[in-house]
């Protein structure tokens, strides 16, 4: 069966560093990967944007192509949206044998053991770990180091087990952050290159940020 891969964020706004991190580690896996954008994260400051104008960017950021797909279970949930809730939800909706990937940047891995039972994640998924060329190696705890390192393994080992391993998927380096956006939108300064042009083309997406 083909996996299943998760990548959550705030996407306040999502931005082309976001889709084309997701669509490079879909390509490596072969797989559908669902955008799942935060209630509360537990991690960083609220979002901005209010939930449905977050999702409405998605839905335009996702139109014309079938391997990103928009999963709102986190905004349906109340209170924090753990990573560990969101796959227990998606284990027992695809049951015990699909793969189930949770894609995760470099420095977000490297916090991994600060996040809530961050142990049951590995018994419900794979972590797939989205590297870029040049960024270097986050040190990890001696507690997230041990675990981790016998579980280490190639891309193509995560489709033939359930949960459970972790493998790095190397995603072409762009340095674009969504406070960088926001503030520039604040200033009346056009993202250009740096959003979707749906969200470009729909202003009224955006013009919570101009505040």
């Amino acid at each position: 069966m083909k996996p299943v891969a998760i990548f959550g964020g705030t996407f306040d706004p999502v931005h082309l560093g976001h889709l084309r991190a997701a669509w490079e580690a879909a390509e490596q896996l072969d797989a559908q990967v669902r955008m799942l954008p935060a209630h509360v994260p537990p991690h960083r400051p609220p979002a901005r944007a209010s939930a449905s104008r977050r999702v409405a960017m998605l839905e335009a950021a996702l139109q014309g192509q079938d391997r990103l797909l928009l999963d709102t279970r986190e905004l349906d949930r109340e209170g924090p949206s753990y990573s560990v809730d969101t796959l227990a939800d998606l284990r027992r909706e695809l049951g015990p044998e699909r793969p189930l990937v949770l894609l995760l940047g470099a420095d977000a891995f490297a916090g991994l053991d600060r996040w809530h039972r961050w142990r049951t994640l590995f018994e419900l998924a794979h972590i797939g770990v989205l590297t870029r060329p040049g960024s270097g190696v986050a040190a990890l705890s001696a507690d997230l180091r041990d675990l981790v390192q016998p579980r280490r393994c190639r891309v193509e080992a995560l489709c033939l087990a359930p949960a459970g391993q972790v493998a790095d998927l190397p995603v072409t380096a762009l340095d674009i952050s969504a406070s960088a956006i926001r503030g520039m939108l604040a200033q009346g300064r056009e993202p250009r290159y740096l959003l979707p042009d749906a969200l470009l083309h729909d202003r009224a997406m955006l013009e919570v940020y101009r505040d």
